[in-house]
């Protein structure tokens, strides 16, 4: 069916390789002066309207954009594709493959069930660091992921022949960002001969890295990735663009990474969240499409929907580079030309709401930490930064050390090992330092500096100590290229940077255990050992269990902490080491000249590698291609899996869609301060054995060396819904003092895991409340953070403020966002957890944030009550909220059109 035309915008122009069509921007008037991603959100709304999901008003709307105060409506978004990882793409597939098994009991057609755009999944996140510090590193890591992953990896080869649209880039071929980045992204592609921009959005946070290279897209949570993967319009309210204005350029011994960090706390100051952020100004110019990606990439840490480079030269010089055709080039060129959405220096800056301005030649060498990554910290004080840290109180982010605890020391028993002798190791102690991320393993730039900084440290005789866990997961097999290329590869090898996978390792918790004499050391002397990586979150429990202060940095840094063995160390006056003639090395006797990372980088890079690791990337991998595919359309689901289970969400869903209703009886599940991060409240990283998670694997007969990763069992509700709130730095205001999933069921007032008391009461069938303070589910876009609470009976969370993705997921399992007004939480309303709430005014009637009234009853039967906002913030998350959530809104309407 021909779609409809109703601006006269349907027109054709020369792509260099043919005629095709576009939807000519122009035709909507002047709009020039429009944000770069707002207009390629118009052109979306432009060529999409078809008078019913996207009417003639939206195009309007949005086209008469206003900067300053943007129309509180909501737009609806259609994107070109989804990207997928593996931690948040199995549990989507495992829900796509129970909505077949449900669209078929309901009488409907389960092959509807299906990808309607193209779907990507880069599986990236499985691999664990189990092996370090030797030139098999990545052959054994990946061994030991086949053998762990088995049952996953079925059920995504299954997925892959099952479902249409959709594709699989085996595991060892990189980091989905990176992939994504150098492969995936065309900027502007074809589709039934019409032009259109590359739009999508990614499971995964930092899918924002796509933007430093003039692609729209950011991360959702798999709910709503799902949603659009089966049609659906991504509904996003028009959102306030601030722009940042880089002018000047980074001097001498500045990265990116430092940049990146700066840009950070700048922006998550000002306040950002919610908003698009879009670079501009000269500054863009003198900076490579790689330290853009690395800015874009950190989107989620300063708090924004995106962090937006328009389309320019730059853009065409890294498609050149990445190997793309010289028809792609042409294509991408000529449409950003012809719509007005090619920068260069002469364009006028756009109108935004807020504009703010950075100096590249006022960023400082940097780290972040140790335990945020907006809490920058400039290399010159980070000594004192850590030192104080030790004994800031911990409500401050601190470790809250006493002045006797702050001289305790331990013994790394390495003479055990063959060849190794005793070291004695304080607070401060790098444990693990890791070159990893996709933050940074896409930026040639600090990778070849990695590699000069290693170069001179073997060149004087240096090796990190024997503690230190050394790891290099590049982002793509590119990485590695280049590095062997420009002669680096091998003194990172030479310093324990070993190659140990193309995945996201260490950044995401899949450290890997430490040797058991670091291990030992550092628990039994209670000491706050440090991680340096050169990744983008460094949450507290997130890294590694026992290592509690984890800095960002820039890989060259990565790798002079690592020599040094401490942070605990000012490296502008203390030596980093002693070479082979009892010489003092300093930092800057090892740090390269940005023209020695720029001769590399031009003597080093070339296309046709690019070309060679992606050629075959969707079939090159034999062990994934060795592994049977079963099953047809419908998944056989099988109850003895401990990886892939049939979850419940539909199993009692009619076609009728329910009435909304009150919310009463309520007990609270849980109390929690600012900043809980999705790691904290969905289950990743490790499973102890003694916790829920872990009891129930060893009654399903797993023993606990093959317990795996939390995020390789997502595909199981079963340990989820156990591991959900169980992180062990996470702490319940109900329970003071203590750490860990644990609170306090009523009316009993008995301690127990939060599993377990919200087990006591769905028993009981009586659903929960959690209350919170600010910035409730920053981090990763986790849909286990919305999942996991939902099936724990969790029904409402009344907080001081929600992260963007995490409030877009709560409604969309059917969970009520509250948020308390101005001056009020749970303090000033005296709450402590052992009141029963009733929430009223909910009906069918609902408005998209309209005030309800929160009653708390105390022990002793008096009440509290206060207003709370429905943070529901529009018309169709309402229509989300009234079906349950956004699966079965797409379920029922795909089962009623059969």
């Amino acid at each position: 069916m021909t779609q409809k035309d109703f601006f006269n915008a349907r027109s054709t122009f020369d792509t260099g390789s043919g005629q095709a069509t576009l939807y000519r921007l122009s035709a909507l008037g002047n709009i020039d002066r429009l944000p770069f991603s707002i207009k390629i959100m118009l052109e979306s709304v432009l060529r999409n309207c078809d008078g019913t999901l996207v009417t003639e008003e939206d195009v309007k709307t949005l086209a008469n954009y206003n900067a300053k105060s943007p129309a509180p409506v909501e737009i609806p978004f259609n994107l070109a594709r989804v990207v997928m990882q593996d931690f948040t793409g199995v549990p989507a597939v495992v829900d796509l493959a129970a909505m077949r098994a449900a669209a078929k009991r309901l009488g409907g057609d389960p092959k509807k069930i299906n990808p309607l755009i193209p779907v990507d999944l880069v599986i990236d996140h499985s691999v664990q660091v189990d092996y370090f510090g030797t030139l098999d590193a990545l052959k054994l890591n990946a061994a030991v992921e086949f053998e762990r992953n088995q049952e996953r990896y079925e059920f995504l080869r299954w997925g892959q022949q099952a479902f249409s649209n959709f594709r699989v880039v085996p595991p060892a071929t990189g980091i989905i960002h990176q992939v994504n980045l150098e492969f995936l992204a065309k900027v502007v592609t074809l589709r039934d001969g019409v032009a259109i921009p590359d739009t999508l959005v990614g499971t995964d946070s930092h899918t924002t890295m796509i933007n430093g290279l003039g692609v729209v897209g950011w991360g959702v949570g798999g709910i709503e990735a799902e949603a659009v993967m089966l049609g659906q319009p991504l509904y996003i309210l028009t959102p306030k663009v601030v722009g940042m204005k880089l002018t000047g350029h980074l001097r001498e011994g500045v990265t990116a990474t430092d940049l990146a960090l700066t840009v950070t706390q700048i922006l998550r100051k000002h306040g950002v969240v919610e908003k698009f952020v879009e670079f501009y100004g000269a500054g863009l110019s003198q900076m490579s499409l790689a330290d853009r990606a690395t800015i874009a990439n950190m989107a989620p840490e300063y708090g924004a929907t995106m962090g937006y480079f328009p389309i320019d030269a730059e853009t065409l010089n890294f498609l050149r580079r990445t190997g793309h055709s010289a028809a792609e080039i042409m294509l991408v060129e000529r449409y950003a030309k012809e719509q007005g959405l090619f920068r260069t220096d002469e364009t006028p800056d756009p109108e935004f709401t807020e504009t703010l301005e950075l100096n590249l030649a006022d960023v400082v060498p940097s780290l972040a930490g140790p335990k945020r990554p907006q809490d920058r910290v400039a290399l010159s004080d980070m000594k004192k930064s850590f030192e104080s840290a030790l004994v800031a109180p911990v409500k401050d982010r601190g470790f809250g050390l006493s002045a006797d605890e702050l001289s305790r020391k331990a013994i790394v028993k390495d003479g055990e090992m063959a060849g190794r002798r005793d070291r004695e190791i304080g607070h401060g102690a790098v444990v693990i330092a890791a070159i990893t991320s996709c933050t940074n393993t896409s930026n040639p730039s600090v990778l070849l500096a990695a590699g000069l900084v290693a170069k001179k440290a073997v060149e004087r005789g240096l090796k990190p100590p024997t503690y230190v866990k050394t790891t290099l997961a590049p982002g793509s097999k590119v990485v590695t290229e280049y590095l062997k290329e420009a002669g680096v590869l091998p003194y990172l090898e030479q310093i324990g940077f070993d190659v140990v996978a193309y995945g996201c390792t260490t950044c995401i918790g899949n450290s890997g255990p430490l040797p058991q004499a670091v291990s030992n050391a550092v628990t039994e002397g209670n000491l706050v050992a440090a991680a340096v990586l050169s990744g983008n979150r460094n949450f507290e429990g997130r890294v590694h269990p026992i290592v509690k202060a984890n800095y960002l940095a820039s890989p060259p840094l990565v790798v002079a902490y690592a020599l040094a063995g401490t942070v605990d160390i000012d490296f502008a006056s203390e030596p980093i080491g002693m070479d082979k003639g009892g010489q003092p090395v300093m930092l800057k006797d090892l740090w390269p000249t940005q023209q020695e990372v720029s001769d590399l980088i031009a003597s080093s890079i070339k296309p046709e590698m690019f070309a060679k690791s992606y050629g075959n990337v969707f079939d090159g991998n034999p062990q994934w291609n060795a592994i049977p595919v079963t099953g047809g359309d419908l998944y056989q689901w099988t109850e003895t899996s401990t990886y892939i289970q049939h979850p419940p969400f539909f199993s009692e869903m009619t076609l009728a869609v329910p009435s909304i209703k009150p919310l009463s009886n309520l007990r609270v599940l849980a109390i929690f301060g600012d900043s809980v991060t999705t790691d904290h409240i969905s289950p990743a990283g490790n499973i102890a054995e003694q916790s829920p998670a872990g009891q129930y694997l060893i009654s399903k007969g797993v023993p606990k060396k093959d317990f795996n990763q939390y995020g390789t069992r997502r595909g199981n509700d079963q340990v989820m819904t156990r591991g959900t709130f169980a992180n062990i730095r996470i702490k319940n205001l109900m329970v003071p003092g203590v750490e860990g999933g644990v609170t306090i069921h009523q009316p009993a007032g008995e301690r127990m895991s939060i599993y377990d008391a919200a087990l006591k009461y769905k028993s009981a069938g009586t659903y929960s409340v959690v209350l919170a303070g600010k910035e409730y589910g920053t981090g990763s876009s986790r849909d286990y953070a919305a999942k996991g609470p939902y099936l724990q009976g969790v029904r409402a969370v009344i907080a001081e403020s929600f992260e963007r993705i995490h409030r877009s997921n709560l409604v969309g399992m059917g969970i009520l966002p509250l948020q308390f007004k101005d001056g009020q939480n749970v303090e000033a309303l005296g709450l402590t957890g052992k009141e029963v709430i009733e929430i009223v005014g909910l009906g069918d009637d609902l408005q998209p944030r309209q005030d309800v009234l929160v009653k708390a009853t105390k022990d002793g039967g008096s009440i509290v009550e206060f207003k709370a906002t429905v943070r529901i913030d529009t018309p169709i998350e309402v229509e989300y909220y009234r079906n349950g959530g956004i699966l079965q809104t797409v379920l029922r309407k795909l089962v009623k059109e059969a």
